[in-house]
């Protein structure tokens, strides 16, 4: 696989992706696309200049369509937002037809590599560049609930001060108001969040209620105090990207392809958790989950199918 990426959207979370690369030295060669050719031009000029302070040598530069062709991973940031009196649905139509657009261009240009999707809302938009790509599901992938499941690592590192890199636990469902947490599976090292509670003061039950409703708000919270919400998201996609590149067989909550493996509406795209390595998804991790985990997935996935059933493909 070559290690080239090219970065469709030169938005807030195309470019925060894009500085995040830079930063850890992920690529050898980034390429950005955008409608806005000069905005592209622009963004790749200022990158190119911090190349001095990064960790190795990479080529950065704008391009077209054709620059696919080679590329082992493309990642999709660009869409539209809602205008006023719009629909969801008539929004979502736009977003597809713009997916539909961007991936028949990307096609063209014989790109053979892994699709990940970034664009909300983004188990929808997946599903949608999946059926336009013609890949196998396991090359195209959404970023699903990575970047949830970082906030809710983040919510109970701070509350047991635990560094977040010891605590295991995974948001499932639709990247939006359904997800919800797989406590069942939640752990601090190797010990169950349960036992934690037990055995520490700093936490009881009722703070994990707490917990989820911070990490499924969070977004809201960041767009009502700054417009908008992308350095997070960014470094989930890069490291969804170090999972692909550097070959790690690494478990990444991901919108994937649910295929039967999990107890819900099966022709969708949803956050589960994934092994990813250079071929893409090697394999969805099926969880033991509880009867209310359960319940809820299938809710989530019955949100996500009811949407793709009203929409134009």
């Amino acid at each position: 696989m070559k290690n080239k990426v090219v970065v469709i959207g030169t938005g807030f979370v195309g470019m925060s992706y894009a500085y995040a690369l830079v930063n850890q030295g992920t690529v050898e060669e980034l390429v950005l696309i955008d409608i806005d050719k000069n905005k592209a031009e622009g963004e790749a000029m200022d990158l190119n200049h911090g190349l001095a302070f990064a960790p190795r040598k990479m080529s950065i530069r704008s391009g077209d369509y054709q620059e696919c062709r080679d590329a082992g991973l493309i990642v999709i940031t660009a869409g539209v937002n809602q205008k006023e009196g719009e629909t969801r649905i008539d929004l979502l139509n736009r977003n597809a037809s713009i997916m539909k657009s961007v991936v028949s261009q990307i096609m063209s240009s014989g790109f053979d590599g892994i699709i990940l999707v970034a664009t909300n809302p983004v188990d929808i938009l997946t599903y949608v560049v999946w059926k336009a790509s013609k890949l196998p599901s396991s090359r195209v992938i959404g970023s699903g609930t990575s970047l949830d499941t970082a906030r809710l690592r983040y919510e109970i590192s701070r509350q047991i001060s635990i560094d977040v890199r010891n605590v295991h636990a995974y948001i499932l469902g639709e990247h939006g108001d359904s997800e919800f947490v797989c406590w069942s599976n939640a752990f601090v090292g190797v010990k169950p969040i349960k036992d934690v509670i037990e055995s520490m003061d700093e936490i009881s039950f009722e703070d994990l209620d707490k917990i989820y409703l911070n990490v499924k708000h969070a977004a809201y919270e960041i767009i009502k105090r700054k417009k908008a919400s992308y350095y997070g998201v960014g470094m989930a996609l890069v490291r969804i990207t170090k999972a692909i590149f550097n070959n790690e067989n690494r478990i990444i909550p991901i919108s994937v392809y649910n295929g039967g493996v999990y107890d819900c509406d099966s022709d969708i795209y949803i956050g589960l958790p994934a092994v990813l390595n250079q071929d893409g998804v090697h394999h969805v991790v099926k969880l033991k989950l509880d009867q209310d985990e359960t319940l809820k997935l299938k809710a989530s996935s019955k949100i996500i199918k009811d949407i793709l059933d009203q929409m134009e493909f």
